[in-house]
């Protein structure tokens, strides 16, 4: 009877637990749900009576709207050749500078490891018009470049503070064995170096994509042309002057929330653990 009694507490508190946990998933599910079903509604709906429930009409023509007429693809193009080229300059060049600061015994290591955490301090709205000063004076405004030159820069000194964590990890024998064998810095780093850093690798590529795949401000004030226009102000340009469609605006939000989802669904284990590794080793 002892037994009997001692696992019914601990059956209630796995039930409450498990209620819980629904409910808060739930909680959690509910802005996917609520943006999808926006996206298939007209503005009768939208700001009628049924606001949360399903579409009565399933207006799918509602993404050909956002495709077509919104120029959702072309823009959709334009975020992913803007975001993977800004992640893979970011972290190469994090890679390497955290190499020579942290594996190359020279003297001014420390000051330039200080000067590259000076960026974590410096906001993102001070910068717009300097930026967009030098951007102007040699020509690079409306230009793929334009984005993915900032985009990295800002990700630089996060990528470097990540990335020191786990290259300090490494041993340094390995260094060492590898110049008793002869190779040089750069062999040594893209040899030996880099495939122990993946780890650091999935952390700043993670980093990085979700700082440039949604940032606004600097797309909508150095974009002024249609044909290097990134999603979100492709998003904000589908606003009317004095109407607005907001089925193909919620179209459009799902279609750029759909490469998130999809990174998350297949690299979610791979997410959690690199952020875990990321906090232990630095």
């Amino acid at each position: 009877m002892e037994s009997i009694t001692q696992k019914e507490p601990k059956a209630v508190f796995k039930v409450f637990k498990w209620i819980i946990l629904v409910i808060w998933a739930l909680i959690n599910l509910f802005p996917i749900y609520f943006m999808f079903t926006f996206s298939l509604k007209d503005n009768e709906e939208i700001f009628g009576a049924n606001v949360i429930g399903l579409p009565r009409h399933w207006l799918f023509s509602n993404y050909a709207s956002a495709m077509g007429t919104g120029n959702m693809g072309l823009y959709f193009l334009n975020s992913i050749l803007v975001t993977v080229a800004a992640i893979f300059i970011s972290t190469m060049a994090a890679m390497m500078a955290t190499y020579a600061i942290t594996r190359i015994k020279w003297k001014f290591s420390k000051l330039t490891n200080a000067f590259f955490m000076l960026g974590l301090t410096i906001p993102i709205q001070a910068s717009i018009v300097p930026i967009y000063v030098i951007l102007s004076n040699i020509h690079w405004l409306n230009k793929y470049t334009t984005l993915i030159i900032p985009y990295a820069a800002f990700s630089l000194s996060m990528a470097i503070l990540i990335s020191t964590g786990f290259m300090g990890e490494i041993p340094s024998a390995l260094d060492e064995a590898a110049r008793i064998d002869g190779c040089g810095f750069f062999r040594t780093f893209f040899e030996i170096i880099l495939p122990l850093m993946k780890p650091a690798v999935s952390t700043v590529g993670i980093y990085s994509f979700l700082q440039c795949w949604n940032e606004f401000m600097f797309a909508n004030v150095f974009i002024s042309d249609k044909a290097h226009r990134t999603l979100p102000v492709g998003i904000k340009a589908l606003s009317g002057a004095y109407t607005t469609d907001w089925g193909p605006i919620g179209a459009a939000l799902v279609i750029a929330t759909f490469p998130t989802l999809i990174a998350y669904i297949f690299l979610s284990k791979r997410i959690q653990d690199s952020f875990i590794a990321g906090a232990v080793k630095g």
